[in-house]
């Protein structure tokens, strides 16, 4: 077993069948595997006759062919990630089983199987029902299943129509030993036009929402979505980013792809990063009126789905300092530092004092201040904004905020949350951490540049704000991304001489947005 260099790409197996018609199958993966920056291998479990009218043969490969396939690619291509479509039959899914539960042992790999079992065409790829060996056998070695509805039905012999049905059965599949359900919804509408894929991760539910789009090259969708969801686990992608993105591919393939391939479904595009944000889900949110409609209840979350903060007076933040008192505040105003945030960790029984004169100063110097947290107190004593982390969503009377003409900034980590906040339309997301830094412990949340050019790609004109270990010299780097704000702590508290510090970003950043 080999680690991968930097530089190098993910290594990504798909153990599935051959689609002779190019639509989906290893065809469709390797297509996938090759747009997210991977490098896809294959281990052909079946030779299918088929086209975008029929399934006229299914072949299934030998025993010892597919043993042979593995045991090759585990010599030498040791995977980042395992994506796992049609097993013809039984023997295929027990073979299967055994090498990954040894291969595991070795190593941990994001394991994501498609329980591919029907042809979009509608021909059966399976030899007699493979259920049973599936969830007793394959099921508990799988990280993420992504059974369409019919999928998910065959799997655990009960319908699965209306929304509350279709969360029982992801749960009782979950229940049979797999890390996590995603069941696509593209085959029945619980809300006209939209399409509402349902993740079961074993404790919490999510609703991925997109717009149905009404065309003829769908072949393979379920393919691309594992094999996308698989790319990206490889790259170190959390499970929500993971299938948020990959849905995305998804639409873009369906937005973009060409629908007169064949005389029948033809096959759903591979068009490349999904960098537009009409192709992303929305997040649904248990606090607005539709959730009802897909069951969605959550009693952690309170208060009203609030839209439409007010905005600031840039979309440019500039430098954006952080900082745990008040004479910092002040001290940094006084530089010319337009934007600041003051985040008291451990209050005393002086914080409205405290709030009271960081507001005071933050009039003083027209500043774009944010408090931290104490919404209640922001509003209280009429602070320019607030500065809520996802957690504080759940809780926060976003309402109260907005009705008070606060601005409101939203932390996010990752696609997932970056999706979620924006659902609120807050006056500037903030994402990190860019970089381990040393005021929070986020090693599960690194972002990086890549993946923050990626996400701001997708709100260009928005105001995003870049945070976590950012120093001067990492600066340039991050603002390359488009970001137009970076959020600073140790840059500037801990620096050997603060005003040099704060005058060499402002340089580098222009002193008409800092």
């Amino acid at each position: 077993m080999r680690a991968t260099s930097p530089g190098q790409k993910p290594i990504v197996w798909s153990i599935a069948g051959s689609d002779s018609g190019g639509g989906a199958g290893i065809q469709a993966d390797l297509l996938t595997f090759a747009d997210m920056g991977c490098h896809g291998c294959t281990a052909i479990t079946a030779n299918t006759a088929q086209n975008t009218l029929e399934v006229a043969a299914v072949n299934a490969v030998a025993p010892e062919v597919l043993a042979s396939q593995l045991d090759a690619l585990r010599r030498d291509l040791f995977p980042a990630a395992i994506k796992i479509g049609l097993l013809a039959n039984a023997e295929q899914v027990i073979l299967v089983a055994e090498f990954l539960r040894a291969l595991l042992k070795v190593k941990q790999i994001p394991v994501v199987y498609d329980p591919v079992a029907v042809a979009s065409s509608g021909g059966t790829l399976t030899e007699g029902n493979i259920g049973e060996a599936v969830v007793d056998h394959l099921l508990p070695l799988c990280d993420l299943v992504t059974p369409n509805l019919h999928e998910l039905e065959w799997l655990v012999r009960a319908a699965a129509n209306d929304a509350g049905e279709r969360i029982k059965a992801a749960r009782r599949l979950c229940d049979r030993g797999c890390g996590a359900v995603l069941v696509t919804g593209g085959h029945r509408e619980l809300v006209h036009g939209e399409v509402a894929d349902l993740l079961w991760d074993g404790n919490d539910v999510d609703w991925f929402i997109g717009k149905k789009i009404a065309n003829n090259n769908s072949h393979g969708t379920g393919c691309t979505l594992s094999s996308a969801i698989a790319a990206c686990l490889a790259r170190g992608y959390p499970l929500r980013d993971a299938c948020v993105v990959a849905k995305a591919y998804v639409q873009r393939g369906l937005r973009l792809g060409s629908a007169g391939t064949g005389s029948g479904i033809a096959p759903v595009g591979h068009c490349g990063w999904p960098s537009e944000l009409r192709d992303y889900p929305e997040i649904l949110l248990p606090t607005e009126s539709r959730a009802a409609a897909y069951a969605y209840t959550d009693n952690s979350w309170q208060g009203a789905f609030v839209q439409g903060f007010a905005t600031p007076d840039t979309t440019a933040l500039g430098l954006y300092p952080v900082v745990d008192s008040v004479a910092w505040l002040e001290k940094l105003a006084a530089l010319g530092v337009r934007t600041l945030q003051l985040r008291i960790k451990n209050p005393d029984e002086n914080l409205r004092e405290q709030v009271q004169r960081a507001v005071a100063i933050g009039k003083k110097y027209q500043l774009r201040l944010f408090i931290n947290d104490y919404w209640q107190l922001a509003i209280d004593c009429d602070a320019y904004g607030v500065h809520l982390g996802q957690e504080d969503l759940r809780c926060a009377d976003l309402a109260a905020i907005k009705a008070a003409g606060l601005k409101l900034g939203i932390s996010t980590h990752g696609f997932y949350e970056l999706l979620l906040a924006y659902r609120y339309r807050p006056s500037y997301l903030a994402i990190g951490a860019i970089y381990a830094t040393d005021t929070k412990d986020m090693g599960g949340q690194l972002q990086g540049t890549e993946k923050l050019a990626r996400m701001a790609e997708l709100l260009p004109e928005y105001p995003l704000v870049a945070i976590g270990g950012i120093n001067r010299a990492r600066a340039p780097e991050v603002l390359a991304t488009g970001v137009g704000s970076i959020a600073v702590v140790s840059a500037v508290t801990k620096a050997d001489d603060y005003r040099r510090a704060v005058e060499q970003f402002q340089t580098l950043m222009g002193p008409c947005i800092c």
